[in-house]
């Protein structure tokens, strides 16, 4: 599908951008809830996990279904702090057996783990661009209103 990517009727809400003749009308509206976390994610992404499901279940913008891309978020981010470690203890250069300075494996682990956090920020609103587009307050006034007769459609 060519275009600009659907936005969710509850980001629309809660950037106060909603509008009902642009409303996708056989949107899918699974109950909020927070998923239970993968057994494969890390020490640091449990840790991450806890903290942001929380943040996100506050803001009604977490289900169920939500699980997959969230593990990848969390597990991304653990990749950062253990290899952060990494390269703090060993640095972000190395030279090779031919003398050669290159980027260390670490850090190459770290940047691309930076890159797939960035992309699931801004895919749950957890970015400062994404995050300034939305007002709690107008949130917990409006959030219920819109959408809600499209539920059970």
């Amino acid at each position: 599908m060519a275009g600009r990517k659907r936005v969710p009727t509850k980001l629309k809400v809660l950037k106060g951008t909603y509008r009902e003749d642009r409303s996708i009308k056989d949107e899918i509206f699974p109950d909020p809830n927070i998923p239970e976390a993968p057994d494969f994610l890390s020490k640091e992404a449990l840790i991450e996990w806890g903290r942001i499901t929380v943040q996100l279940s506050k803001l009604n913008l977490l289900t169920e279904i939500d699980m997959a891309a969230l593990a990848l978020y969390c597990q991304a981010w653990g990749r950062i702090v253990k290899y952060e470690k990494v390269v703090a203890e060993k640095g972000e250069l190395y030279k090779t057996q031919n003398g050669n300075v290159q980027l260390s494996p670490a850090m190459w682990v770290v940047n691309k783990a930076y890159e797939q956090v960035y992309k699931f920020l801004s895919e749950f609103g957890m970015s400062p661009a994404a995050r300034a587009k939305v007002s709690v307050n107008d949130a917990n006034k409006q959030a219920e209103n819109p959408y809600k007769k499209y539920k059970n459609a």
